[in-house]
């Protein structure tokens, strides 16, 4: 696969989202993103005023988390959350699915707490929601399920995992994502994507975006 280390660097979500992450941190996140030409930086919902000032003269994108990690809570709340994060400076949201929900086949509850996210769009057409399924926490049968309920809601990503619970972003499972969603609809990889011969199998397999805390790692192992 050849990418230059620009478009790889761009495809890269750079992630800062562990609950012990500072200020400080989160300002050397930026300032890295910026100095590496990533696509976005992904930080908790607290930190977006600050990247979103870090990063405000850059290309670099700001990306929230919504309902992070479980995403159990209420639907009302997650909306409400995507709002601020958006008023704050956020251009990408990525929000958790309600697995409780999905477990329960419970699935018109799921669309409906997507769809509750979505209705940020009326404000700001540009912003993108990425639904995070925690494929390390479902069968086969409820990932695909999973997709296609985030397809049929409207958003425009799905991603395998909030990387702090559910395991790892596998192979498999992008593929049978790219599989269910077509190629009209974006993929995440993210959970456990360190090096750049990880980051380029989940390409290869059908990811647009690599969710990861490891980017300048990977983004300097790769070639100009």
């Amino acid at each position: 696969m050849k990418l230059s280390k620009r478009e790889l660097a761009k495809m890269i979500d750079y992630a800062l989202i562990k609950p012990t992450a500072t200020k400080d941190e989160v300002i050397k996140l930026c300032w890295e993103a910026e100095k590496y030409g990533f696509g976005c930086v992904v930080v908790n919902s607290t930190y977006v005023s600050l990247a979103r000032h870090m990063l405000e003269a850059t290309n670099v994108k700001v990306c929230s988390t919504v309902g992070f990690p479980v995403g159990a809570g209420l639907l009302e709340v997650k909306a409400f959350e995507a709002l601020k994060v958006v008023e704050f400076g956020a251009e990408e949201i990525d929000m958790v699915m309600n697995t409780s929900a999905l477990k329960s086949k419970d699935y018109e509850a799921v669309k409906k707490d997507i769809q509750a996210v979505l209705r940020v769009k009326k404000s700001n057409l540009k912003v993108i929601v990425k639904v995070i399924i925690e494929t390390g926490l479902l069968t086969d049968e409820e990932k695909i399920k999973a997709c296609k309920l985030a397809r049929e809601a409207g958003a425009d990503f799905v991603k395998t995992s909030t990387g702090l619970l559910g395991g790892e972003a596998t192979v498999k499972d992008v593929k049978l994502m790219r599989r269910v969603v077509g190629r009209d609809m974006g993929v995440k990889a993210a959970g456990g994507i360190r090096t750049l011969k990880e980051a380029l199998s989940m390409i290869k397999a059908g990811a647009n975006r690599i969710g990861t805390s490891t980017g300048v790692a990977i983004i300097e192992e790769a070639p100009k």
